[in-house]
This record gives C-alpha cells, structure tokens and sequence, in this order.
C-alpha cells in the first residue's frame, strides 16, 4: 500500500507521506513519500553514477533482465491489475489488458535491442573521399528523465523505462500522482531482478517542483513527457540542449464513409470514444458522417452507446468507471452544457453522477463550437454532418492536433487518398483511431508531439549515432 522513494536500488523513508483515495470509493487506497527538487536531484546524481555502469553492461545482461522481469510481470497480473483499478479506477478488465499489454512492451524492447544496428559507410563514393574502414554504431545515449500520466499508469510506463535501460541508458522516473503504487511496484520488479543494473532505475513523485528538477537539469541527455500541450510547451523552452520526446494531447476523429458497413463503424466507434472514460490521447472525439447515413449512424450511435455498462470498477462486465477527479466530471459537465447552448443536442448520455459521467454522444455539432475544437479528455464524443470525402478531410485536418484519425470506408480509392491527405503521425482504416499496437511507432505532429514510442523506435530516441573512421 506504501510506495517508497527510490534513489537507485536504495529505498529512502520520508517522513512526510500523501495519501492516493480511489476515485470510486473515495478509500485511501495507497500512500507516497512527499518529493521534493532536492530528491529530484540526488536521483540524477544517482543515475549519471549508475551511466557509467550501465553503458558498459552487455547487451546479454540487459535483454535477459527485461525478459525477466516481463515474466515475473506476467506472474503477478492478478495484483498489478487491482492495483491499477484501486489508484484509477479502470475497470478491472481492461486493468488485466493493461497488464499483458506492459509484458509485451517490455519483451518487444527486449528483441529490439538485439537487432540494435549500424553500418558500414562507402567513404570512397565521392571524388573528394578515399577509401576506409567507415561505419556507424548506436550507443546509449545518457540519464533518462521519464515523466509519465495518469491514464496508462503501467504500459505508459514501460513504453519508456523499458528500452531506455534496454538501450543501456539509466533512468530517473516520475510518475504520476494518480497511481504512485503502481509505478513502485512496476520498478521493485526491475530492481529486484537477478539481471539488474545496479542504480539504473530510480522513482521520484510530485509534480511541478520535482518534474522542473528533472528537466532543467544538466544531467539528462533526454527527457521524455507524456501528458498536456501546455506542459509540453514549458518543457520545450526550459530543458535546453536535449533529446526531447513528447506525446501531447490529440483531437481524433473519424469519416464514416456512405459505402462503410456503418453498424460496424458504429460499435467500434461506441467503444473508441468512451474506453477508459475518454481518457485516452488517442480517444475518438469527432466523428464525421457522409449525409447520406447520418441519421442510420447517429440512431446506431445512440443504441451502441446505451449498451455500455457504466459503475463500480470492479466488476467483471463494467465498461465504464469514474473520472479520474471530481474536476474532470465537472469539465465534462461543462462541455456537454457548452455544445447545448451552441444548438448540439444530446442523444446518449449527458448526465454524470458524482465522478462516474456516462457516455455522451451530442448531434448536430458544427465546427465552430469548442467541444470539437479542443481536446475534451471525457467520455463525449461529437457527430458532424458532411457533405463528402473533401468536405470531411478538410475539417478533420482543420485542427492544431495529429495524432491519429481513421476512415471508415469500403472505397478503396477514399482509402489511398486519406493516407496521403490526413495530418496525422497515424492512419487506421476501417477501424477507430483509439486503435495502437505496442509494436508500431507511436506518435504525433502538429501539437501532438515529438519523436515516436513504439520499442524499436523509442530506442532511436534513447541512443546517439556514433561514426567511426579507420584509415
């Protein structure tokens, strides 16, 4: 119940200790040690040591070290899943997935870091060369300061830790405040492994303070942030000269194509928009309909959504629980009475008791209004009537996010054209936005991000090029 302060492999008592209440039960469901910047900073001096150590380890040790703990992970799901749901309040089922999806983040990093490669370099391919011995090798690039969210509090996780110490970096970690237990009890797994690198992993919690100590540090050689636009920007012009990784905030959207098998299209859709209460970067939020199935959609919208089982966390068939905080019900109150006023309607949902918001599908949403402008981060989701293919491009770009957008379409010319037209770091086709493999690239442009996750091309973000020239 009790997550520890980690400076390396070291466990350090604070006195002062922050309790974490479940946002379901209201219940004290873990506690953490108040951090402060000077925690922060013992951390980094602890891992610019353990770099040392740790970009000399072999690549044997740290592939054997993420295979085991992906397997004593795999052991204990049962309790990392109702960890997960007691700090968050995801619903048990999809804490279990959360689970297996981490295991296999973390084995995906382990065979990355085998096929870790470079190459040889044709010196002599120009007249002003000669000939060499030339060729490139990728080493480990330095202290790894990872700043990680809420919503994914384990795979979110390990989609950072996981190939930095892979890649043989060492890494000082931050949290969220949300779920605190579940991030200690992730890291004791590395810690206490057989294969572990001495120091590579420590754990720091808090927030502003401790993460302004991170970043504006000298040590680390990269920062990587999962979370908001706004902090994203703060980061960005206080870190100076370092790798940054950012995944920020989304808009995503979908056309519903008139050839679309559109009760298809609406299921998934249902689904899309309110996983984990709509608190998914990637979480369907606009959904643009060909007029000529607006309504069959809208009707289908409706049903799908009335179907989801909405309470308590832990039982087996709950689909949706309870925002992450009383503030979040309440911001997603006021959108729902924003669109109202702007002329949307409500056809599902639109009612919330306490945390718990139920799944919100407003019609009759126009371009204008704020509910399709800004990231919502709730279970609401907005239709849009369009025209035609041109119609919905144009206005699914028409947004300062691109993080991921789909189409549903049987079209398959609409399909060649929406790869090449949607601005986007990912496309899905005939599926919902809110679709990731652990194993692509991950990642945004516009204001979405930086840089991709995704093992083998977080690994390009953990490591520098190193050429090499025998003459």
């Amino acid at each position: 119940m009790e997550a520890k302060l980690l400076i390396g492999s070291k466990e350090i008592e604070k006195k002062e200790m922050i309790k974490r209440v479940s946002p379901f039960s209201g219940e004290v469901v873990s506690l953490y040690p108040k951090c402060s910047a000077e925690d922060a900073k013992e951390a980094l001096i602890c891992a610019k040591r353990a770099f040392e150590r740790t970009k000399k380890s072999n690549i044997s040790q740290r592939v054997a070290w993420l295979r085991d703990v992906a397997k004593r992970l795999r052991e204990k799901k049962e309790e990392f899943a109702k960890t997960i749901t007691d700090e968050i309040a995801k619903p048990i089922q999809f804490s279990r997935v959360e689970v297996d999806r981490c295991a296999e983040t973390i084995e995906l990093a382990a065979d990355a870091v085998l096929h870790m490669k470079g190459e040889t370099i044709n010196t002599d391919a120009t007249l002003s060369g000669k000939k060499t011995l030339s060729f490139y090798k990728r080493v480990p690039a330095g202290v790894v300061a990872a700043i990680t969210p809420f919503n994914f509090p384990l795979n979110l996780v390990a989609h950072k830790i996981a190939p930095a110490l892979g890649a043989g970096c060492s890494v000082v970690l931050k949290p969220t405040p949300e779920a605190p237990l579940t991030a200690y009890k992730f890291a004791k797994l590395f810690i206490e492994s057989e294969f572990a690198i001495e120091d590579a992993l420590s754990v720091v919690y808090g927030d502003a303070e401790v993460g302004s100590a991170l970043v504006t540090s000298d040590i680390p050689r990269v920062v990587s942030f999962t979370g908001s636009v706004q902090v994203g920007e703060i980061i960005t012009k206080s870190a100076g000269i370092k790798k940054i990784g950012l995944e920020l905030g989304g808009n995503a959207a979908t056309f519903i194509e008139k050839s679309a098998d559109i009760e298809y299209a609406a299921k998934r859709c249902a689904f899309g928009a309110f996983v984990n209460s709509g608190q998914v970067c990637i979480s369907l939020q606009r959904i643009y309909v060909d007029e000529a199935v607006y309504e069959e959609f809208a009707a289908l919208m409706a049903k799908e959504t009335g179907k989801l089982k909405v309470g308590s966390p832990y039982e087996e068939d709950t689909f949706m629980g309870p925002l992450i905080n009383e503030e979040a019900a309440k911001r997603a109150l006021n959108w729902v009475e924003s669109a109202k006023q702007e002329g949307a309607k409500v056809v599902a949902g639109g009612k919330s008791e306490g945390k718990l918001f139920y799944p919100t599908v407003m019609a009759d949403v126009t371009e204008e209004m704020k509910i399709v402008c800004e990231e919502v981060f709730a279970p609401i989701v907005s239709l849009v009537k369009v025209k035609n293919y041109d119609d919905a491009i144009k206005r699914i770009n028409n947004s300062p996010y691109g993080l991921q957008f789909s189409i549903f379409t049987n079209n398959l010319k609409l399909v060649q054209r929406f790869i090449e037209d949607a601005e986007a770091g990912g496309v899905v086709v005939n599926d919902i936005p809110t679709l990731r493999f652990d194993i692509q690239p991950y990642g945004g442009v516009k204001l979405s991000g930086i840089g991709r996750e995704g093992p083998e091309f977080a690994l390009e973000e953990y490591t520098e090029i190193k050429s090499v020239v025998i003459v």
